[in-house]
């Protein structure tokens, strides 16, 4: 027995106990307010964040003092804490790439789902995505959106080849697992000549998108229907799947139902999370993360539905790749990366 090991591991296994109740920590944060009143505010003590959230400082002391324990926020002495501008980006500005608290809202409501996968695990069976907490739709949006606003209009539809002029010009748009629909407001409000069509297999989701849509003023030119990957009706110049192929219980139908669905020079948009070949090439943060939430839901939704194909979220490139290949696409293209996404052009 090699006791440092030991000790290492120890201390590791430590440490992630307060990560996963640093998830929690965090989504207290976010609902309560309590890092926006942080924000840019300088040290203050639990009676001070208190009052200004609404909140009751015996709770913000214990909040603070744990936060402070794993790095979140400083603890400056005097019992004042801090939130440095650096960690109030990631925590609070939903506008920047940077902004991951959706993935805290998106992960806890995984956890969730321990006793059910518990069964699951045991019987092969899978967990629907409609079958999670409420929390994780919500999540998933707020987590994926960001780096949609950063990059979908400014890098990745550019990427493509002439998707822009047709956008431009006047295209018809299919968002195939639109979720809430931040991709396909984003994409309507960019190109105005164009309609825009989002589906999805959940139905409170669904109508989440439609109530949005009518928010930003887009309602006229997109619409959302309930419909799967392997059934949407219409055919377009563009259709695109944002971070779901994975999710899919038959993500190679789905490729050949969309090969049927483009028009003769149509383009498919492929966003899917970023990830190596091969396991060593994934034993890093993000892969950690990415394992993680596919374990607890990507590979359980896939499992739950006919096919049954589970990719995970780690599928890579050259899985994705054969996938469309099979499906009858002539070219797989990588046309942009973040920490995050890898973004694949399909065409013909």
């Amino acid at each position: 027995m090699d006791e440092t090991k030991l000790m290492d591991f120890l201390h590791k296994t430590v440490a992630d106990v307060g990560t996963l109740l640093g998830g929690s920590m965090a989504v207290l944060g976010d609902r309560l307010g309590l890092y926006r009143a942080m924000a840019g505010a300088g040290p203050l003590t639990a009676g001070e964040l208190a009052e200004r959230t609404g909140t009751t400082e015996r709770y913000v002391r214990e909040w603070l003092s744990a936060q402070a324990a794993t790095g979140y926020v400083e603890h400056v002495g005097d019992g004042r804490f801090a939130l440095p501008d650096e960690h109030a980006v990631v925590l609070t500005d939903e506008s920047s790439p940077a902004c991951v608290i959706g993935a805290f809202e998106t992960a806890l409501a995984a956890v969730h789902s321990t006793d059910r996968l518990t069964d699951a695990f045991r019987s092969g069976d899978g967990v629907g995505w409609g079958e999670h907490h409420h929390d994780l739709f919500e999540g998933c949006e707020r987590f994926f959106r960001p780096g949609y606003q950063a990059n979908l209009v400014s890098t990745w539809l550019p990427a493509l080849d002439g998707v822009v002029a047709k956008l431009e010009s006047g295209a018809r748009v299919a968002d195939v697992g639109c979720g809430h629909g931040a991709s396909t407001i984003l994409m309507a409000e960019a190109y105005p000549a164009s309609t825009f069509v989002g589906f999805d297999a959940h139905g409170p989701s669904i109508e989440e998108a439609r109530k949005h849509a009518a928010d930003k003023g887009v309602g006229e030119r997109v619409s959302f229907e309930v419909a799967t990957a392997l059934d949407f009706p219409g055919t377009y110049d563009l259709v695109c799947f944002f971070d779901c192929l994975h999710d899919m219980g038959d993500p190679a139908g789905a490729c050949r139902h969309v090969v049927q669905a483009l028009e003769d020079d149509g383009t498919v948009l492929l966003v899917e999370p970023m990830a190596g070949d091969t396991v060593e090439d994934n034993l890093n943060p993000v892969g950690a993360a990415y394992y993680g939430f596919s374990t607890l839901l990507c590979t359980p939704s896939s499992l739950s539905q006919d096919v049954g194909t589970a990719l995970g979220a780690q599928a890579g490139e050259a899985r994705l790749r054969e996938i469309a290949i099979g499906a009858g696409f002539g070219q797989v293209r990588r046309v942009a990366e973040t920490p995050f996404n890898m973004v694949l052009e399909l065409t013909r």
